[in-house]
Parts: C-alpha cells; sequence; structure tokens
C-alpha cells in the first residue's frame, strides 16, 4: 500500500539513496517521474545508528508522501556491526521491501572510480582510504578520532592546537596558532576543560583545522602539520595499494576526496610524495559523488569485489 492519503496517486518503483555523514546526509529520490534531492541531519557514531537511520528515512519520505519507496540505499559513515536487517523493521510503514547498506567507504569509492581499479582516499573530519583490486580489497585508516583518522581535520586541528598550548607554555616553536587559538578561547588554560566537556568536542576540534591550513604558508609549524598530514594520506594510499596488489610500475588510479584537499598546500604535498613513488603519478579526477556511489550499490553484482562488503535485507 502507498503512503500517500486516500485518493491520491502513489508513485512506486522509486529508489531512496543516502549518503550519511557525521555533520550531514545528502539524499536523493529516483525513479518513474521522481527527481528529488536534499540534505538532512548527519548521524553520532557514538549512538546507534539503526534508529538514527530510520529517523532520517521517515524525515525525508515525509516531504514526498506520494511516493512508495521500494528500495533504500545507505552509505553511512560510523558503520561497524550493524547489519540492514537492522534496520529494515524500523522502517517497515514505508514499504520499502529492500534495504542495501554499505561503510561510506565502498559508496564514495564507488562514486569516484565507479568499476575502475584504484583507490580512493576521503579525508574530512576523519579519514578512511580503500583501495580495490581484481580480487582483493584494502581499508586503511578510518579508525576514529581516538586511535587513526591521520591527517584528518580532527588530526590537523588537535595537531594544531597542541602546538599552540607548547608556543603559550614556552615549549619549541613559537607559533601564530597560539593567538589564533585564543581568538576562540580567551583563556587558553582553560580550553582543555572547554572541549572536554563540549558534546561536540570532535566537531569544534576538527574546525580549527581550517586555521591551521589557512595559515600554513605564513607560519612555519602549521606549515609543517600541514606537510604531515599530507604524508599521512600519501602513506595510507601506498599501503592500500599494496594490500589490494595493484602495486606495480604504472602509476594507479586515485581520487582524493574531503575538505582536507581543499588546501591547495595539503593536496600538492600529498601529490609530490606519490610521486616519489610513481614519478607519473597524476590525481584522477572522480567520476562523481557519494550519493551517486550509494545509489550505485543497488547494482552491485555478486562478481563485484566490493559486493562482499554489503548487507542487504529483503521482504
Amino acid at each position: 500500500m502507498g503512503r500517500g492519503t486516500k485518493g491520491d496517486p502513489v508513485i512506486d518503483q522509486v529508489h531512496l539513496a543516502l549518503d550519511v555523514g557525521q555533520s550531514s546526509t545528502k539524499w536523493r529520490l529516483s525513479g518513474p517521474g521522481v527527481g528529488a534531492q536534499g540534505t538532512a541531519d548527519g548521524v553520532d557514531t557514538a549512538r546507534p545508528l539503526p534508529a538514527q537511520w530510520a529517523a532520517i528515512v521517515h524525515d525525508v519520505l515525509d516531504r514526498r508522501p506520494d511516493v512508495d519507496v521500494c528500495a533504500i540505499a545507505i552509505g553511512s559513515s560510523g558503520l561497524g556491526r550493524e547489519t540492514a536487517h537492522d534496520l529494515l523493521p524500523l522502517i517497515a510503514d514505508t514499504g520499502a521491501r529492500r534495504v542495501v547498506l554499505a561503510h561510506d567507504s565502498v559508496s564514495s569509492y564507488l562514486g569516484a572510480l565507479g568499476d575502475q581499479e584504484g583507490c580512493v582516499i576521503a579525508a574530512g573530519t576523519g579519514t578512511i582510504c580503500l583501495a580495490v583490486g581484481a580480487q582483493h580489497i584494502a581499508r586503511v585508516d578510518g579508525w576514529g578520532h581516538l586511535l587513526g583518522d591521520a591527517g584528518s581535520a580532527y588530526w590537523i586541528g588537535r595537531t594544531g592546537m597542541e602546538a599552540a598550548l607548547r608556543g603559550h607554555d614556552g615549549r619549541r616553536q613559537m607559533t601564530a596558532l597560539t593567538g589564533a587559538l585564543a581568538e576562540t578561547y580567551p583563556d587558553l588554560e582553560l580550553t582543555y576543560l572547554d572541549l572536554q566537556s563540549a558534546p561536540d568536542r570532535v566537531a569544534r576540534i576538527a574546525a580549527f583545522a581550517s586555521t591551521v591550513t589557512r595559515m600554513a604558508d605564513l607560519d612555519r609549524v602549521a606549515g609543517n602539520i600541514a606537510d604531515k598530514a599530507a604524508a599521512h594520506l600519501s602513506e595510507s594510499v601506498q599501503a592500500g595499494i599494496r594490500r589490494a596488489h595493484l602495486h606495480g610500475p604504472t602509476p594507479p588510479k586515485v581520487a582524493a576526496l574531503g575538505g582536507v584537499f581543499a588546501c591547495e598546500r595539503i593536496l600538492r604535498r600529498f601529490t609530490e610524495y606519490l610521486s616519489l613513488q610513481w614519478p607519473a603519478f597524476a590525481l584522477t579526477e572522480p567520476l562523481a559523488q557519494g550519493l551517486d556511489g550509494a545509489e550505485a550499490l543497488l547494482d552491485l553484482t555478486p562478481g563485484h569485489p566490493l559486493f562482499a562488503q554489503l548487507s542487504i535485507a529483503e521482504r
């Protein structure tokens, strides 16, 4: 039964794709006569995800009560042990008969490189890298802000704040980052207490990355942090390529996604580090976006190297 009110026509055979991040979610409805997209809330990866996905699905579909969604594809940040079977009962009222769920590294890869072999690294608040060969795949990092995400905005922001406080103490090099941090936290000696008690501390620390990268060409300490971030990111790519058995004399296809690469210095250094391994290396322009990759989850077949990474529930 459709979701429209009595007497209203209902459009069926519609697919809903979600590209779920920690700050926001991008969504798209597609099908005969339907072409709508927009944004919704992101997810808090510290809380159970299925209920949050269900809330996003309901939020989107409440905007279009005239459609009857038959399949939902989700590429989500923070995916761990959760499965599509955890979500399907929570959205029974939508009429969806199939849910395909994957980590957002998979949907990002499909959006950027499609069916091509290669490597995709995404560096935003966190960092994750996925390499795909003919038979092998390798996921690198994505271990969260406590244990990993090297080169991410969080890593850059935290390293920059640490350098700023070292400068305040008179340890190591003095840096303009100290004054920049004081613009947000006037009493620097209370900064750590303010952040420890803030529920959004990860986002607040990651936000300082924009200050570090903006000052990278003006301040030696900030520049060193940006260069180290680029080195971490290139290291993840090289590890992924090696583990996916893509290593060879021919430069692999590598796409770089996420806000960290908006920093020209980081992007340049990242490319230079990879050029040390492959002198003819050049970045591959992404084919599309993560939302397009989420849609592509519905079309993956068992013969695709990434099919085993999907969680599928049907009724």
